[in-house]
């Protein structure tokens, strides 16, 4: 078993069936050794995603742990694109939105969910850039929408 799937394993996780585009583009791009990931919401195991404005339906700590879902659908299509994620060089950057009250600023909190497991998962190469920011919606109601840069090995 890869290394970043063991660690999966180990923390009681596994990656979800890499989510469906919903729209005319592709989850995923390679650049050289960069991967674009487009943006993912948090579609659990099941299928459900978690809807509502954070600060009004949704808690922060339910927000986090989609954040976290939002990880594991971006890494689902990023395997499905490099086929192990062990060649991951670097996770370089994230833009994390939250579907948020106008008046809500704790958009850093939830976002923290996806950061947080990257780097469980890949320790040093996990750190990464980060934007953190309120939208007014998201599509589908979804409370969090996340993107990706990753560097790969050759």
């Amino acid at each position: 078993m890869a290394q970043i799937e063991k660690r999966l394993s180990d923390m009681g996780l596994e990656l979800p069936d890499a989510p469906a585009p919903v729209a005319n583009y592709i989850p995923a791009y390679r650049a050289g050794n960069l991967v674009f990931l487009s943006g993912v919401g948090p579609r659990s195991y099941d299928g459900s995603t978690l809807k509502g404005k954070v600060g009004k339906d949704v808690s922060v700590e339910d927000a986090y742990q989609a954040s976290r879902m939002c990880a594991l659908n971006l890494l689902a299509n990023l395997r499905g694109l490099i086929g192990d994620l062990d060649k991951v060089k670097h996770i370089v950057k994230l833009l994390g939105m939250v579907n948020a009250e106008s008046d809500f600023t704790d958009q850093p909190a939830v976002i923290n969910g996806c950061s947080d497991l990257l780097v469980e998962l890949f320790e040093e190469k996990g750190r990464h850039a980060r934007s953190a920011v309120g939208m007014g919606s998201l599509p589908g109601g979804m409370a969090v929408e996340i993107e990706m840069i990753v560097e790969v090995e050759d």
